[in-house]
């Protein structure tokens, strides 16, 4: 009796982690689903109870405009606030309308925040040449980020009151704009009832195609709950919840696709129900896992660009990829375990038509595999050409933040800003603040200087802070987002007002909003190479010590990183050059970071589900390109199933109504279609094919050196 026992104990020793984690996720399925339920519950109640706590931090420490806020701050915090521009036109002249402007500026004054305000009757420079249109300049106690929503609509509301009869009012700032509260929208209900569609076509069942939506479901809404506990002792953004939705919804259906597809074939196969959980787990679990933790170290390199708010993003993000690569491998085997009695029913019922579907769908992957083998040049050098051309365009990509002349037509931050150009030019919707440090004299000096400078429109009289500090405000004949503005604070900072501090002894710095974008986005252009080499490097090392090969690594590499080339340069078309009649503008400057990191980590969980297959046809035969017929006619319906589903999530925020998602899910959606249906089912495989037995070439010196790690499992 010993040695039965023994022998069932040494079989126990032998599962691996992720078998022992589905056999007790699948017997214990209620105490798991119960697990989740209640930290669910738990973190979402407590979330509600205190609210969210979000902060944007767009400062970089050691940037002239944050050198020029901190003195202001430290010196003159009277005029370290932001401010909000409060845009009237009269077409019968604002003289006309003296009395009503003056009163509403008086009832302006009086609001939360506001510590003064200078109206267009104050100032002969804010009445345009024919008196129809002025401005006035509401200083506020705080930056835009700090002030709350509810305190900036107070502000537009009591302006507002005073629009109609001849007269037209319109706000503009950064706290307007944030108080507008553009937001995704019903983006997130389209891009997962878009899923379920694609799940029920796949699956011939609303039950099985609920059941990886449910996982996705469950992983954001406690992320959710998290970030917004963090937001109160950590800087999150206010448009993480978003991002994080976006990708969670995405990457959660995705991995969930994949463990139930296993646990289906392994069902048609024969299997029981636990059996095929297990199996599930044990095979496309591993992938699940290693791709996951692929792209939460992509997110985590983000980290290291230091770049304020985006480092909260990406832990935020990162922590999403976690919690739906847990549910898969823990919430996902319970569910079976619950409903897998129905959906063995259905599997078994249409066994034959099953099979023969597969058979069907597997033979003709494999005669696409086959063409693709037999013209393997034309097939790799054909496309790759193409995606190279449309990379091209990412070269002249100008990073930047969106500012009022891209919100929508309708927004009362847009229609401020198309009056003040229309009134005075569009610089004036993007004004740079020199701080000058320095004696009256010198700042007399500056000013002159500043408004006989090559695309300055007007430079005003400086405005003493006290203690030997003032500051001039300078317009710009061109708008904030143009190359042309750029060019101007990079003029003023290395030739125009240098000169005149040797002449002068005094000390000038360039700042505000205008002035601190071209610093954030400088900043991202100059630390993006290191963190593409970090990304790049960690993904490689990981792919050689899965599939203990050289070249694949390198192959992996080279083609994500073309994936990513052809989403810059296709959102750089769009969004920047105006293809497709959208609104030209910068790129934002958190979004080609943001995509590289989870394009290059979800790019690996196509290459590993692919090769992962390939490898162990390989391991059994040793024939390259029997390996490759059988890696693609075995994964090629779920790739492209699951690439479906993640377009038609990312294609969902393009509606969101705020340009960061647009361009962000734009940019997700292009790559994963690029990714999925041109570089994994054609270059992919006739670049393998190329390579022969050399791709799983690995040299023997250091083959004994390195771990074993294994994605498959027999």
């Amino acid at each position: 009796m010993a040695a039965p026992e023994q022998s069932r104990t040494e079989a126990s020793e032998q599962r691996s982690v992720f078998e022992r984690l589905a056999q007790v996720s699948y017997r214990r399925r209620w105490w798991a689903l119960v697990g989740w339920v209640v930290v669910l519950v738990a973190v979402s109640l407590g979330s509600q109870a205190v609210g969210d706590a979000y902060r944007n931090d767009f400062s970089l420490p050691g940037t002239e405009s944050q050198k020029a806020l901190d003195l202001l701050e430290k010196r003159a915090p009277s005029q370290a606030g932001a401010s909000v521009t409060i845009v009237v036109e009269a077409k019968d002249g604002l003289s006309g309308a003296r009395a009503r402007v003056e009163s509403m500026l008086a009832a302006v004054g009086e609001q939360p925040h506001v510590v003064g305000v200078v109206g267009p009757f104050d100032n002969a420079e804010a009445v345009s040449k024919d008196g129809t249109i002025g401005y006035a300049t509401v200083a506020l106690d705080k930056q835009a980020e700090e002030i709350p929503p509810a305190d900036t609509r107070k502000i537009i509301d009591t302006a507002q009151k005073a629009d109609g009869d001849g007269l037209k009012v319109e706000l503009a700032g950064d706290a307007v704009r944030d108080a507008q509260g553009e937001d995704g929208g019903a983006a997130e209900g389209i891009g997962i009832m878009a899923a379920l569609v694609i799940l029920v076509l796949l699956f011939g069942s609303f039950l099985a195609a609920v059941l990886p939506v449910a996982i996705a479901l469950f992983a954001v809404g406690t992320t959710l709950g998290l970030i917004i506990l963090a937001s109160h002792v950590a800087t999150i953004a206010d448009f993480t919840a978003p991002l994080m939705m976006l990708v969670g919804l995405g990457v959660g259906i995705d991995y969930a696709l994949l463990v139930f597809s296993r646990f289906r074939g392994e069902l048609s196969a024969g299997a029981d129900r636990e059996s095929a959980a297990v199996k599930a787990i044990d095979t496309a679990g591993r992938t699940v896992f290693f791709a996951g933790c692929t792209v939460i170290v992509a997110l985590l390199g983000l980290v290291v660009l230091g770049l304020g708010s985006l480092q909260g993003v990406a832990v935020a993000v990162a922590l999403t990829v976690l919690l739906t690569m847990v549910a898969s491998l823990t919430l996902l085997p319970a569910l079976l375990g619950m409903f897998g009695a129905r959906v063995e029913k259905q599997v078994r019922r249409r066994a034959e038509k099953n099979a023969a579907r597969a058979s069907v769908g597997g033979d003709r992957w494999s005669r696409w595999t086959g063409a693709v083998q037999r013209r393997a040049w034309a097939a790799a050098l054909v496309p790759t050409a193409l995606l190279a051309a449309l990379s091209l365009p990412a070269l002249d990509m100008r990073l930047g933040f969106a500012d009022a002349g891209t919100d929508g037509a309708s927004t009362t931050s847009r229609q401020a800003y198309d009056l003040l150009a229309k009134g005075f030019g569009p610089g004036f919707n993007g004004p740079l603040i020199v701080v000058a440090e320095g004696d009256a004299t010198a700042a007399g000096r500056a000013r002159t200087t500043l408004a006989e400078t090559e695309g300055v429109a007007a430079a005003l009289p400086p405005q003493s802070a006290g203690d030997g500090l003032s500051t001039i405000i300078v317009f710009p004949d061109s708008a904030p987002q143009a190359a042309a503005t750029s060019d101007l604070v990079n003029r003023l900072r290395d030739d125009v007002l240098p000169s005149v501090a040797r002449d002068t002894d005094a000390t000038f710095l360039v700042g505000g909003s205008t002035a601190a974008t071209e610093d954030f986005s400088a900043a991202v252009a100059d630390r993006l190479p290191a963190f593409v080499a970090l990304v790049v490097g960690l993904s490689m090392l990981l792919l050689l010590l899965v599939f203990r090969s050289l070249l694949i690594p390198l192959k992996a590499a080279a083609l994500n990183l073309l994936s990513v080339g052809v989403a810059m340069g296709v959102m750089t078309l769009v969004f920047q050059n105006g293809a497709l009649g959208v609104e030209k503008g910068p790129i934002e400057a958190y979004v080609p970071v943001m995509i590289f990191a989870i394009v290059f980590g979800l790019s690996m969980d196509y290459e590993v589900f692919l090769l992962s297959r390939m490898h162990e046809e390989w391991e059994r035969g040793k024939d390259a390109a029997q390996a490759v017929r059988h890696g693609l006619a075995t994964t090629g319906q779920v790739v492209t199933a699951a690439a479906a589903i993640m377009i038609v999530v990312f294609g969902a925020f393009m509606f969101s109504g705020n340009r960061m998602l647009t361009q962000f899910g734009f940019g997700l959606a292009v790559a994963v279609f690029v990714d999925a249906v041109i570089i994994r089912c054609l270059i992919l495989p006739a670049v393998m094919q190329l390579l022969g037995r050399r791709a799983w070439w690995l040299p023997e010196g250091l083959a004994k050196r390195m771990p074993r790690v294994a994605i498959e499992h027999d």
